[in-house]
């Protein structure tokens, strides 16, 4: 198997430029909002920059979070379990880097464990930190896989996105209805047609994810 190439999810310090304080934050919707052709000083709009910065606060929170931290408790008291551990459907909400606009999903997590298993709860949290940020579908799907691996080290790891673009939907080409699936397979999910077979049968079985990386 090649060697695969890493994807970061968490920034250090010095990768992240320092934020503008919540008054110059404001200060760029009401740009905005004027640049749009409208008056932000009018009754519906003049409370807008404080709402936007609050509501970019909550979608943007995975920048403070670091996901590795997440996966850091983990259970060996498992029976000798050493089957496929899989949550599906797992609600995706991210924004486009290119657009700000939202992609809305789901994501189906699957990994074969080598002597310790996780929360289920914290690959969902997971999904939830690495989508909470700027993101492509292509780079989230391997930050998610590439995490479980790193942190949990388990024999295989399987990640499938399934979601829609909002920059796709409702502007440019306008084509509602179409959604893009992504995988990343690494491991047994790679290496072994029968682990992945059986993987995508368990998740529904998304037909263009059995030709992903």
């Amino acid at each position: 198997m090649a060697d695969r190439q890493k994807t970061p999810a968490t920034h250090s310090k010095s990768d992240i430029h320092k934020r503008p304080c919540r008054s110059e934050a404001e200060a760029a919707v009401r740009t905005l909002i004027e640049w749009a052709g409208d008056d932000p000083d009018r009754e519906g709009l003049r409370r807008t920059p404080e709402r936007v910065v609050r509501a970019y606060k909550e979608f943007f929170a995975g920048y403070d979070k670091d996901p590795v931290e997440l996966l850091t408790t983990t259970f060996e008291e498992t029976a000798a379990y050493d089957e496929i551990v899989i949550l599906r459907d797992i609600r995706l909400e991210t924004h486009c880097e290119h657009h700000i606009v939202p992609i809305l999903g789901k994501v189906h997590i699957g990994y074969l464990p080598a002597g310790r298993v996780i929360g289920i709860s914290k690959l969902a949290r997971l999904v939830d930190v690495l989508g909470k940020r700027l993101q492509i579908q292509e780079r989230l799907t391997a930050q998610i896989a590439d995490t479980i691996q790193d942190v949990l080290n388990p024999r295989g790891v399987g990640v499938v996105v399934e979601a829609a673009h909002q920059c796709m939907t409702t502007r440019g080409i306008r084509k509602p209805g179409v959604s893009m699936v992504t995988s990343r397979m690494l491991g047994a999910f790679r290496d072994d047609p029968a682990t992945l077979r059986e993987f995508l049968a368990m998740i529904g079985n998304p037909r263009s994810a059995a030709n992903g990386s």
